[in-house]
């Protein structure tokens, strides 16, 4: 530990202020026809789920919500990574397994014969069926229920020349065209490019007057929306359930199919449906500056690790992915080596940069993009790819620069390609094995490289689910 101390503040006496412009561009790829053994092969499970404040939203900087913990199990139950395409469109998100963008469908996706052709379902997770959203009258909490069933929709065929909105792709368009068929009469059906929640909160602000959709999604949405009334449905209950593709999928879906079927009788499952759809913290959360969805934020110190961001030239999601792994965005916290704030900075190296890093969280901040500048530059010339050199970076920042050399030349020396993350990760995770950390090319010894390859790892995957929900400013 003294050791790689004093290397760390030999090399931070020539600490860089300014990098080069070579910032990182995470791309996510592009899955071919794949089934179960294949997927195990690349590693990761691709799968498309809808954003809204049940399945899937960022809260204070953690994705959170219904599908997407069901996903995490769902891919811990393979031992596969997870890669999450975020798309509310059901059409779009079926287009994107046929064309083998995605592995599966992670959303209610109403079960009926039109979709059974394009896709195959698994076992269904649960049932709902269509509602009407609809405002409640003025001065409704005066009135009797039978006062106000009078003057609401509480007859299917009351929609007859009504305006009602949907959004587009869901199964609610096909609901009321069906509906429309059997009334023998017109309903007209605006289907439009935005996602239910924010149609809902278009009915409580009086904005437009009727929206029809799941009734899941709309009970929750009474909780934020006291205005708006959910009583009324426009059909039976339909079984919902996750899907993937109709060929060369038998293995995932059959594991797909033996999880859901276990996983539904636990414990666990219960309290996970209950957290998302029967808890009465969900309206705080959604009323919430750091609701990303929402809001477009993560934390209070936005402003500043956008403005810090750009002397990386990283994406301002990938640093606020970086600084939420460190403290989860809380300048007070102290680790048990003494480093602290937002970005776990040593006292030490502070006052080798002559900063306070525990004044102000915006020093401590400041520190941190300091030490990260020289780790970009000390990295520019052993590594080329900037894809992969944030990669370097992001583990040094963790471990320290000593250690990812080392890891480096325990790679090179065993016939490797040292400048790949990929390769240098497992020669660092050896490094609690006496017999790496104290071979000759190796200077700084043991290092628990696990953790470090960890580190890494979450704040990539964060700043994945960071990109497909936050804007990029």
């Amino acid at each position: 530990m003294r050791k790689e101390f004093i290397f760390i503040l030999s090399l931070l006496l020539i600490l860089v202020q300014s990098c080069k412009k070579n910032g990182p561009e995470l791309q996510p790829g592009q899955s071919s026809f794949l089934d179960l053994d294949s997927m195990r092969s690349r590693g990761k499970l691709i799968a498309v789920t809808d954003f809204n404040s049940t399945n899937y939203f960022i809260y204070k900087g953690e994705p959170m919500g219904y599908h997407y913990e069901l996903l995490k199990q769902f891919a811990e139950y393979l031992n596969l990574n997870l890669e999450i395409i975020a798309e509310n469109n059901a059409n779009k998100a079926i287009k994107m397994l046929n064309k083998g963008e995605a592995d599966l469908i992670a959303f209610d996706m109403a079960i009926n014969s039109s979709r059974k052709k394009e896709i195959q379902f698994a076992e269904p997770l649960s049932q709902t069926r269509q509602v009407i959203v609809q405002r409640k009258p003025a001065r409704w909490n005066q009135m009797t229920v039978d006062q106000i069933d009078k003057i609401l929709v509480r007859n299917q065929l009351e929609l007859a020349g009504k305006t009602v909105y949907v959004e587009a792709g869901a199964s609610s368009g096909d609901c009321l065209r069906h509906l429309e068929h059997e009334i023998g009469d017109t309903i007209h059906i605006i289907e439009v490019p935005f996602e239910t929640e924010t149609l809902i909160s278009m009915v409580a602000k009086g904005e437009i007057d009727y929206v029809v959709c799941d009734e899941n999604i709309a009970q929750v949405n009474s909780g934020y929306f006291p205005l708006i009334d959910v009583s009324t449905p426009v059909s039976f209950s339909q079984y919902q359930a996750w899907a993937v593709r109709r060929e060369n999928s038998e293995q995932l879906i059959s594991s797909l199919n033996n999880w859901i079927t276990t996983y539904k009788q636990t414990t666990s499952y219960r309290l996970l449906y209950a957290k998302y759809f029967r808890n009465d913290r969900s309206n705080l959360i959604y009323k919430s500056d750091y609701y990303s969805l929402g809001t477009g934020k993560v934390s209070p110190w936005d402003k500043t690790i956008k403005s810090m961001s750009d002397s990386l030239n990283w994406d301002w999601r990938l640093l606020a992915s970086l600084i939420y792994q460190e403290s989860r965005f809380d300048p007070d916290v102290i680790s048990w080596a003494g480093a602290c704030g937002l970005m776990q900075v040593l006292p030490e190296t502070g006052k080798v940069m002559g900063i306070d890093v525990l004044s102000s969280p915006e020093n401590n901040l400041k520190a941190g993009m300091h030490y990260l500048n020289y780790l970009q530059h000390f990295f520019s010339d052993k590594i080329q790819d900037s894809t992969e050199r944030v990669k370097f970076v992001l583990a040094a920042y963790n471990a320290g620069p000593g250690n990812i050399i080392d890891a480096m030349k325990l790679a090179g020396k065993n016939g490797k390609n040292p400048n790949l993350w990929d390769n240098v990760s497992v020669w660092l995770m050896k490094k609690t094995e006496p017999r790496y950390y104290n071979d000759p090319v190796v200077e700084f010894g043991y290092c628990r490289g696990y953790e470090s390859v960890n580190f890494v790892s979450q704040v990539l995957e964060r700043y994945s689910e960071y990109k497909t929900i936050i804007p990029d400013r």
